[in-house]
């Protein structure tokens, strides 16, 4: 319960935060709403402007689709057998779903290993999952699982997880240390109960506004 509460969100905002490095147009482009829709406001206030951010939640969208935090899902038990796709799987087998490979498919996304938060906008049809959400119908994008038994947390997760990003994007401009380059992000992956970077993501915050900083995020 405590890794799933804990340490999903922060490995989520984790690959999020990477993958807009490696994105600076992604990164800006979010950064100009996020701050445009927060400006002047009070950070009691920032959690109801959160409807704003449309483009926002497409990044936060995108950043699970190529990196869901529980690749393989729970065990489930079959209930009867049956056949799915040509194989015969008989009652009683334990079967584990393999969220990540199916949000990476190429026969249901387009450049699938491409980081593109715009394939989630309503008004871009080269994308077979343009109304994708996270309600588990839809068995492309599972990150938070699907039935009776999907993850019981995902609306407050996915809120913490969205003003997480909302603030890190809103109060600090960021750069990759020693002049890396964003093509030499090291993006290397650890799986265990949950997928997570080998190595932290190291970057250098620059104030955006010196005023805000007393401001805890």
């Amino acid at each position: 319960m405590l890794a799933g509460g804990t340490e999903t969100t922060s490995s989520a905002a984790e690959w999020i935060m990477s993958e807009l490095m490696r994105k600076p147009e992604a990164m800006a482009k979010a950064q100009a709403e996020v701050r445009g829709a927060l400006d002047g406001k009070s950070p009691e206030d920032h959690e109801g402007q959160m409807d704003k951010l449309s483009y926002t939640r497409m990044v936060v969208k995108e950043g699970l689709r190529l990196h869901p935090v529980l690749p393989l899902l729970l065990p489930r038990s079959c209930q009867e057998t049956c056949d799915v796709g040509g194989f015969e799987v008989t009652k009683g087998t334990k079967v584990i779903v393999n969220a990540w490979a199916l949000a990476r498919s190429p026969e249901r996304w387009h450049d699938p290993e491409e980081f593109r938060p715009e394939r989630f906008a309503d008004d871009d049809g080269s994308s077979a999952a343009v109304a994708v959400d996270y309600r588990g119908s839809q068995f492309e994008y599972i990150p938070f699982g699907s039935g009776r038994r999907m993850c019981p947390g995902n609306t407050f997760g996915l809120a913490a997880l969205e003003l997480m990003v909302a603030r890190l994007l809103y109060y600090f401009d960021w750069s990759l240390p020693d002049g890396m380059r964003p093509e030499e992000l090291d993006m290397d992956t650890v799986v265990g109960s949950t997928m997570r970077r080998r190595n932290h993501l190291h970057l250098v915050a620059s104030p955006y506004k010196e005023t805000e900083l007393t401001v805890g995020i």
